[in-house]
């Protein structure tokens, strides 16, 4: 296989076999075609922290800047958490870990989990005290049978002898909720180390084995108390790209979740456990991402005020839940907010928001097509392997199927009016790549050609060029689909309420 290498102008592109052989850049940034301002913004946005607002069409790569942003950002720093209050338990107190924090409590856990051991590699009288080894014979069986399966002598002292164990055990298991297990859970016993001293030794069960404990792990479990009471609402390695389009309001600024008990002390959850965090707080340290912004209406407000204050609170939204109570308060929510819409939403975003993103960010139109020109016509075969490497389904493209592939980018962009260009709404020639790339798979092929392309166009085709080519017109279309009853409706629906009210008068 040949080297992989990077292509600047077309004239690499036409030195490669297929599209196979394109280096990809490394910055997700360098993947956007077109773009060179909103590309510029972006990355201005990452080392800043600014906000973005990206407008323009459908399918022109405004959710891959967002995404390409994110990677540009570093990793997350903080882990929230909740605590419970033990004062006011509708009032969980809030921790927030930075990363070498998280590390060392992490490194403190491992320690803790000290020496797995299969049954028979345990002390014989600890393997009988904990369930596994039966008194009487020295057979090893499971915890969970009350009798051992080779002598049949019950496993415990209620049990032995005893002809109904199994009966009684089931009994127990049903009553109490969870199984019956025989023996202790836990066994304490001591060791003389070399220098003449004795440790605490502690054999615990562990599923199908038994944990062995020395001093040290027990020591590391004793500090590791102070973590119990907790919830982890945000992570520390989490996605710093958010996507919150269309988002619910219990989706964008979290929520409590309800709890049939009324978050009581023995039958109900603890209030802290039910707490679940937004994506605002999700994108903490990272990049919220909304399309469509002006469809998420009035909550444009609470954007606004996460973004000035840079934390909000968590609060259960249904009056109805017995999570409604609970607050949280001032949980950070420090994101790059990177929002987009159509021409014609403008108007429908919130002035505070829009000024908030002006105030610490930009506003990019974004470009629906890009000069004709050789570096650009590399772009465009990069763009194929990207498409290609993004399926994971198809094969790659030869040098004549990247050929055909741009004739119809310039096809389309003539149909925005631009001469001389290319089109970016690219996620419609994605689709392209992708039926051209299937009826290579079908075909038996190896490599999309040209004529797997042309195949395609005719197979990707809109429905509307698809009655239009086989009916006339959309109308005469139209009117072939729609029943006769359909037809006598229409007509009475025209001439009942359509025609003037003072035509009928006449």
């Amino acid at each position: 296989m040949s080297e992989k290498r990077p292509v600047e102008h077309w004239s690499d592109v036409t030195e490669l076999a297929s599209t196979g052989e394109i280096l990809l850049p490394s910055d997700p940034l360098d993947r956007v075609l077109g773009q060179n301002e909103a590309i510029q913004m972006a990355k201005i946005a990452a080392t800043q922290r600014r906000n973005l607002l990206l407008v323009g069409p459908p399918g022109t790569g405004k959710s891959m800047i967002a995404q390409a942003l994110s990677l540009n950002l570093p990793v997350p720093n903080h882990e929230i958490r909740v605590v419970k209050n033990p004062e006011n338990s509708e009032r969980p107190l809030l921790e927030v870990l930075d990363s070498k924090e998280v590390v060392r409590e992490e490194d403190l856990t491992a320690e803790t989990v000290g020496t797995l051991l299969e049954p028979k590699k345990a002390p014989a009288n600890v393997a009988e005290r904990l369930g596994f080894r039966c008194k009487k014979c020295g057979a090893y069986s499971s915890p969970h049978d009350l009798v051992c399966p080779e002598c049949q002598t019950g496993k415990t002292s209620a049990a032995v002898n005893a002809p109904f164990a199994d009966l009684f055990g089931s009994l127990m298991e049903s009553f109490n909720g969870q199984p019956t297990l025989a023996g202790k859970d836990r066994v304490n016993t001591t060791r003389t180390l070399p220098d003449g001293t004795e440790e605490t030794i502690v054999f615990e069960r562990a599923g199908e084995y038994i944990r062995m404990l020395d001093q040290k792990s027990l020591e590391k479990r004793s500090q590791l108390q102070g973590t119990k009471n907790k919830k982890i609402l945000v992570k520390l390695r989490r996605n710093p790209f958010v996507m919150a389009t269309g988002s619910s309001e219990t989706e964008l600024l979290g929520d409590v979740l309800h709890d049939p008990y009324g978050g009581h002390e023995k039958l109900g959850s603890p209030a802290y456990e039910r707490v679940v965090a937004g994506a605002i707080h999700e994108a903490h340290e990272g990049v919220l991402f909304i399309d469509e912004i002006s469809h998420l209406g009035n909550l444009q407000r609470y954007i606004l005020t996460a973004m000035q204050d840079k934390t909000f609170p968590i609060t259960g939204h249904n009056p109805q839940s017995a999570g409604a109570s609970v607050r949280v308060d001032a949980v950070p929510c420090d994101f790059i907010l990177v929002a987009a819409c159509n021409i014609q939403d403008i108007e429908n975003i919130l002035s505070p928001l829009r000024s908030r993103i002006i105030g610490n960010g930009y506003e990019v139109l974004v470009d629906t097509v890009m000069p004709d020109n050789s570096e650009n016509r590399a772009k465009y075969a990069q763009f194929v392997a990207q498409e290609v490497q993004k399926d994971g389904r198809i094969p790659h493209a030869d040098i004549h199927a990247v050929e055909e592939l741009i004739k119809e980018g310039r096809r389309r962009a003539k149909l925005d009016e631009q001469s001389n260009s290319l089109t970016l709404r690219l996620r419609e020639m994605g689709g392209l790549i992708r039926a051209a790339g299937d009826i290579a798979v079908v075909d038996g092929e190896d490599i999309i050609t040209a004529e797997h392309v042309r195949r395609a166009l005719k197979r990707a085709m809109p429905v509307e060029e698809q009655i239009k080519n086989k009916y006339g017109s959309y109308t005469k279309g139209l009117s072939k689909d729609v029943s006769s009853a359909q037809k006598e409706k229409s007509q009475y629906y025209f001439q009942n309420e359509h025609v003037p009210d003072d035509s009928m008068f006449n």
